[in-house]
Parts: structure tokens; sequence; C-alpha cells
């Protein structure tokens, strides 16, 4: 197996770790105000969002309960698979929550629509999502997150969570990949 530094796979850096964590305290302070004392249900999806999650509730000064769950439409690919697979659900009851449902990307919205219209059955509050990335892609009927850290560029990124093959994930950034690491 070849030995080398993750960091030689990155083409450039799109946010610093300052930046994000800049970012991540003004949606701290907004997901705070909005839910003005009343206890909000964190769901973070698990992998990607891990990190953003963990750091985003650390900025909201309120009482929450915290969930995770898995779902994917990626499959080990730099593309969404158009199909989306639910691994872990939730474990906590979501009747008369307000749920914030935490992602770490939005590129069609495909796995957020979907867990927004499975966790709406379950009668919340209210359901309200976030991601740190919106990536700037024209899909028809693409879904529209509430909150979002940063606008990107239609390019495929690494970092604090976001993976390719499940690597990458433990960069302090968000980063480019070369394309020669994933063709």
């Amino acid at each position: 197996m070849l030995i080398r530094s993750a960091k030689e796979d990155v083409k450039y850096v799109m946010f610093s770790r300052e930046q994000i964590a800049a970012r991540v305290r003004e949606l701290g302070s907004a997901l705070t105000a909005k839910f003005n004392g009343e206890p909000p249900l964190m769901i973070c999806v698990l992998r990607g969002a891990a990190f953003f999650f963990t750091d985003l509730c650390r900025e909201m000064d309120t009482l929450m309960d915290m969930d995770f769950i898995a779902a994917s439409s990626y499959y080990k690919g730099t593309k969404s698979t158009g199909s989306v697979r639910l691994v872990k659900d939730s474990s906590i009851d979501m009747e008369n929550r307000h749920v914030v449902l935490v992602e770490d990307i939005i590129d069609s919205g495909l796995t957020l629509e979907y867990l927004v219209k499975l966790f709406a059955t379950r009668n919340p509050k209210s359901i309200t999502t976030v991601a740190m990335l919106d990536k700037d892609v024209q899909k028809p009927n693409r879904f529209d997150v509430d909150f979002y850290g940063f606008k990107i560029p239609d390019e495929f990124v690494i970092g604090y969570g976001l993976d390719y093959a499940d690597y990458y994930r433990n960069l302090p950034y968000i980063a480019v990949l070369k394309e020669e690491c994933y063709q």
C-alpha cells in the first residue's frame, strides 16, 4: 500500500479552518434565535456531517436533543446515484418537536428531500434543514436548504467530514480533490 499524506491530493483549499469556524458560529446564532428557547431535536446525517454537526451544536446556546441517522445517495462515487438509502433511522420521537436535519452538502438535494418527507410523516412541529455546503448545480426540482454555510461551484470537495471513498474526512478545511485521485 502506498503511504502518502492526504494533503498531497488537494488541488486547492476552498475554505480554511478559520473561515469554517466563523460561519458555523453565525449559523449557530441564527438557529439559537430561530428556536427562541424551545429545545430542538438536532439530527446529524452521518457520516459526512459529523464534524459540522458537532461544531454547530456547540455554537448553539440552547438545550437540545441530538440523534444520528445514516443515509446516502453516493455509494463511494463522486456523483449522486439518484436514489437514497436509509441505513440508520432516528431513535427519538419527533412528534411536536422542532427537528433540525444537518447535512454536509446539498448537490441535488435528493437525500434531504427524502428525509424531510419521511420525517414529516412523524408529526414534528417543524423541520429545518441545514447544510455546510450548497453546491451550485442546475437541476430540475432541486431541493433548497433553509440554512447553509457556503455556496460552492460544481466541484468535488473533501475535508471537514466530506470524503471520497471514505478518505479525507479528517482534513480541517474544505478543499477540491485533484481529479487524478478519483478518475
